[in-house]
């Protein structure tokens, strides 16, 4: 027989063990990518690209900005870029798409590569931009970040997009958003702390 007081300590680990996943599990960061079905003062709803609906509210000190069309002209060099894409064999990434950051989130937002879920084995590249070299085939940007260089190309597909000044008053229903820092709730609303919205635009990242 196991003794008494062992087991309590047991039941009192997994106990732990389960409020620690639930913990976990809430902060879980969140993205989701799609449009506004309805919205009103508290909530809006959110219908995901991939059919599934949440309930979001926007926090009180949430990061909202607007995204609108732009082109490779409007890329220099030192320009500070997002860059979704799809890393090569040969190290370089073909990307899908590029947002031109706010001249004022440069040194807010750290510039870094990694793991991205815009796409299947896709990658986020924020880096500035050293030099751009006009090609047949596509432009190939040369980007620098804080560990390190990338080459960027740039095709006809590649989706273009700037950063502008926007409000949340502006979401309407239909309007396409993306929200890249969201916090799950115990409750299974999403508290909204950063989101881009389409102003003509579908966010392609």
């Amino acid at each position: 027989m196991i003794p008494f007081h062992t087991t309590g300590c047991v039941l009192l680990a997994a106990l732990a063990l389960v409020c620690a996943m639930a913990t976990a599990d809430a902060q879980q960061p969140v993205r989701i990518r799609g449009q506004v079905e309805k919205i009103d003062a508290e909530t809006m709803q959110v219908k995901a690209r991939d059919g599934a609906t949440y309930t979001a509210k926007i926090a009180d000190d949430a990061r909202v900005a607007a995204l609108v069309k732009a082109s490779l002209a409007d890329i220099k060099e030192d320009t500070f870029l997002g860059i979704g894409g799809l890393p090569q064999p040969d190290g370089s990434v073909k990307a899908y798409s590029i947002h031109i950051f706010l001249p004022a989130q440069r040194g807010k937002i750290a510039d870094r590569t990694g793991p991205w879920d815009g796409m299947p084995g896709g990658s986020m590249t924020n880096a500035y931009v050293q030099s751009i070299v006009a090609a047949k085939d596509g432009n190939t940007l040369s980007v620098k970040y804080k560990d390190g260089e990338k080459k960027i190309l740039v095709t006809p597909e590649t989706s273009i997009v700037a950063v502008a000044a926007g409000d949340k008053s502006e979401l309407k229903p239909g309007t396409p958003i993306f929200i890249l820092g969201g916090e799950k709730q115990t409750d299974g609303t999403i508290l909204v702390k950063a989101l881009y919205f389409g102003r003509g635009v579908t966010p392609p990242m």
